[in-house]
C-alpha cells in the first residue's frame, strides 16, 4: 500500500484528501482516529495534533490542503485544479474559504459543539456559541456562497478542489442535522447535493454511517466489518484529550 491517511472519516478535511485520492485511483489504508485520541507517535508527526497525516514511506505530510496540492502534483491526472491561472487561484482561495471561515462556522461552532463537547469529552453544549453559529456565522458563510456557486455544475467546469471542500463541511454537519435552507439560499443547497451524490462521496457516506452508528472505542471494528482499508496498527489510545489552543 502506497500511501496511509491517519484521520476520522467524520472530518471533513480527511474526506477532502479521501475524495482526492478516490477520484486519482490512489490505494490508501486509513488509521481512522480522531485527533483527539491520538498517542505520543502522532504528535510527533502532527505537531498541532491535526488530521489528516498522509504518510508515503518516510515522508510525512501534514494539512489536508497540502496533502492535496501534493497529490496533484504527484499524480496529475484527472486534475483537481483549474488550468487558467486566475481561476486556479480562486480555486484555491475557495478551498481557503472552506477550510476557515466555513469550518469555523459549521464545524467548531456547531458540530464540535453538539457532537464533539457531549460525545467524546462529556461536556454541555454551549448553547450560545451554537445559537450565534445558527443565527449569525452560518447565514453570513452562505450569503457569500450564494454569490460564488454555481446554479447547475462545478465551480470551474470540471470537479475542482473547491467544489470538493466546500462540499464536505455540510457533510460533517449534516452529522448534527444541519440541512442548508433551499428556500434562502437555492444555489448552495442545490450545488451541496449535487457534489456530494458523486461516487466517491458516496462510498466515504457508506463507511461513514457505518461508524457513527458506533461509540467511539468500537468505531475501528465496525469500520473493518464495512470493510474499511484499515491499517494494521494505529495512533490512537482510548483516552481523549483537547488539542492544541485555536489561534
Amino acid at each position: 500500500m502506497a500511501f496511509v491517511v491517519i484521520g476520522n472519516y467524520v472530518s471533513p478535511y480527511v474526506r477532502k484528501v479521501l475524495v482526492c485520492m478516490e477520484l486519482k485511483g490512489l490505494p490508501y489504508a486509513i488509521d481512522p482516529i480522531a485527533p483527539f485520541v491520538g498517542n505520543g507517535a502522532f504528535e510527533r508527526l502532527s505537531p498541532l495534533r491535526r488530521i489528516p497525516v498522509l504518510l508515503e514511506g518516510d515522508k510525512v505530510f501534514n494539512d489536508s490542503s497540502v496533502i492535496c496540492q501534493y497529490l496533484e502534483d504527484t499524480h496529475p491526472q484527472p486534475s483537481l485544479y483549474p488550468a487558467e491561472p486566475a481561476d486556479r487561484a480562486h480555486a484555491r482561495w475557495l478551498e481557503e474559504y472552506a477550510d476557515t471561515a466555513l469550518a469555523d462556522a459549521l464545524i467548531w461552532r456547531l458540530f464540535y459543539q453538539k457532537a464533539i463537547r457531549p460525545y467524546v469529552f462529556g461536556e454541555a453544549t454551549d448553547e450560545a456559541i451554537v445559537g450565534a453559529a445558527l443565527s449569525l456565522h452560518i447565514p453570513r458563510a452562505l450569503d457569500y456562497l450564494e454569490t460564488q456557486l454555481p446554479a447547475t455544475g462545478f465551480l470551474f467546469g470540471a470537479l475542482s478542489i473547491a467544489d470538493i471542500s466546500i462540499a464536505c463541511m455540510f457533510r460533517t454537519a449534516a452529522f448534527v442535522r444541519y440541512a442548508i435552507d433551499a428556500s434562502r439560499w437555492p444555489r448552495c443547497a442545490t450545488f451541496v447535493e449535487r457534489v456530494l451524490a458523486l461516487e466517491p462521496l458516496r462510498k466515504l457516506a457508506v463507511l461513514e454511517d457505518a461508524m457513527l452508528r458506533h461509540p467511539l472505542a468500537e468505531q475501528r471494528a465496525a469500520l473493518a466489518a464495512a470493510g474499511a482499508p484499515l491499517t494494521t496498527q494505529t495512533f490512537g489510545t482510548l483516552a481523549p484529550r483537547h488539542g492544541l489552543p485555536r489561534m
